[in-house]
């Protein structure tokens, strides 16, 4: 068990102790919560992990590596920013394509990119719920306010890799 999850698991037993200070009717309420959540991510994660794995195996290292990989430099963090707002669908699609496009070659700085290219931008959400919702200006204010962030993380990260050199565990 790493650290990480050490943590969380406190964290989540602390919690649990304090539903229970609460009443036991809470902590019941919340474990079969939790439980029902764990149900519904699981065959997510069972499928969007192996997916990774097979998808890391079809992606060929020179595209990965020479069109989002470190030698790529602004070329590909500019790439891997705008791909990430093409991204559909949540972390359980996200995720397991950073860690193809990883295994592939790409770079640590274009990978941050990419991610929060899809966290910022995230197409399919201003189309389906952003437009109708909150209206065009809201979108444009928005996505005006948010151009650079992408890029600026990559960059960001390009600086501070030398500090954490495993930053991606699989490279």
């Amino acid at each position: 068990m790493s650290a990480t999850q050490g943590l969380l698991w406190l964290m989540a037993l602390i919690a649990f102790g304090f539903c229970l200070r609460r009443g036991g009717g809470m902590a019941i309420r919340a474990a079969k919560d939790g439980g029902h959540s764990l149900l519904r991510v699981l065959p997510l994660f069972a499928a969007a992990l192996p997916m990774s794995a097979f998808l890391a195996e079809l992606v060929p290292a020179d595209i990965a590596e020479g069109w989002l990989g470190h030698e790529s430099g602004l070329t590909g963090i500019l790439i891997a920013s705008l791909a990430g707002g093409f991204i559909p669908g949540g972390p359980f699609v996200s995720f397991p394509l950073v860690l193809t496009f990883t295994k592939a070659g790409a770079g640590v700085p274009q990978m941050a990119a990419l991610v929060t290219g899809w966290a910022i931008y995230g197409f399919h959400r201003v189309i389906a719920w952003e437009l109708p919702v909150l209206g065009p200006r809201f979108v444009l204010l928005r996505m005006l306010a948010g151009l650079a962030l992408p890029v600026l993380t990559g960059l960001g990260v390009e600086l501070l890799l030398p500090f954490f050199p495993n930053a991606l565990l699989h490279r």
